[in-house]
């Protein structure tokens, strides 16, 4: 079937050269806050930094040191800062951690539990005959980042395992984040999307999106994603610092930091938790 977005590779070609503007290596700065990065998973936008301020505000009062939160512009991007010093910690999807663990050794700290048995949720209109993976064909359908772990790698994996071939089968796009997909579903401009099932949850109880205007039809298997890695040559004592003052989140105290990084507890990550991600990355050129 003739496609008329992006292929795959063309997109991941392209956002390899992608940097987030005026992000530094720290040598270069000087500067004394510790920097910590997130992937634009739900939209890289002034607006979302400052909703994170009771984040930003918690982590630095643990830490003892000022803290500052920066949000890059792409997912690809935040690996990159990384790896040049830009970012001493990052919030990384189990598709970015494995590629910047692979490029630059980062050091993975902790997850969310949830992190340990993760999903990514097909949605179409309700109204919609589309009700298993095999209904796909000839179809129009969304991904979010291309580097996205439930936005884009697992599902794609999933549609092949479901007898879909997402370069013959189907006509998708990039709407480079997971709000932008279940926005895209809902207004009929794509047929159906996956997306991170967390964020589809939020924007449901936050009533950014209407559930009787659309439905899931496909959830996948569980699978590790989200993780918070430090860079390769920071040191043990910031590492610790940070990693347990997520460990010491807790109901209800803290209950809106928890709200903002969509969890109810934090566990340690361990890098061998990422070896079957790591083989569908490479199956699928992803890294």
């Amino acid at each position: 079937m003739p496609k008329s977005s992006p292929r795959r590779s063309d997109v991941l070609a392209s956002s390899a050269a992608l940097l987030v503007a005026g992000l530094l290596p720290a040598r270069a700065r000087g500067a004394t806050a510790i920097r910590l990065g997130m992937i634009p998973d739900a939209g890289a936008t002034q607006v979302s930094v400052d909703q994170k301020r009771p984040l930003r505000d918690y982590l630095a009062q643990k830490i003892g040191r000022a803290v500052d939160l920066i949000v890059p512009t792409n997912y690809n991007a935040t690996v990159e800062a990384l790896g040049n010093g830009s970012l001493d910690f990052a919030y990384l999807g189990g598709l970015t951690y494995v590629q910047a663990h692979a490029r630059y050794a980062v050091v993975p700290l902790v997850q969310r539990e949830r992190d340990r048995h993760f999903h990514s949720l097909f949605i179409t209109q309700s109204a919609a005959p589309i009700h298993a993976l095999r209904d796909l064909k000839g179809k129009s359908f969304a991904f979010g980042d291309t580097n996205s772990t439930s936005g884009h790698l697992m599902p794609y994996y999933y549609m092949e395992k479901g007898g879909i071939d997402p370069e013959r089968n189907i006509k998708y796009r990039f709407t480079g984040n997971h709000p932008a997909t279940a926005k895209a579903v809902q207004a009929g401009i794509v047929d159906a999307g996956a997306l991170d099932q967390s964020v589809f949850q939020a924007m449901v109880d936050a009533g950014q999106i209407d559930k009787s205007k659309v439905r899931v039809f496909y959830t996948t298997p569980p699978f590790v994603d989200y993780v918070w890695a430090a860079r390769k040559d920071l040191g043990a004592r910031e590492r610790t610092a940070l990693a347990e003052a997520f460990l010491a989140l807790r109901e209800p105290a803290d209950a809106k930091v928890l709200e903002i990084l969509r969890g109810k507890a934090f566990v340690r990550a361990d890098d061998a938790e990422y070896d079957t991600l790591r083989g569908v990355a490479r199956k699928l050129n992803m890294m």
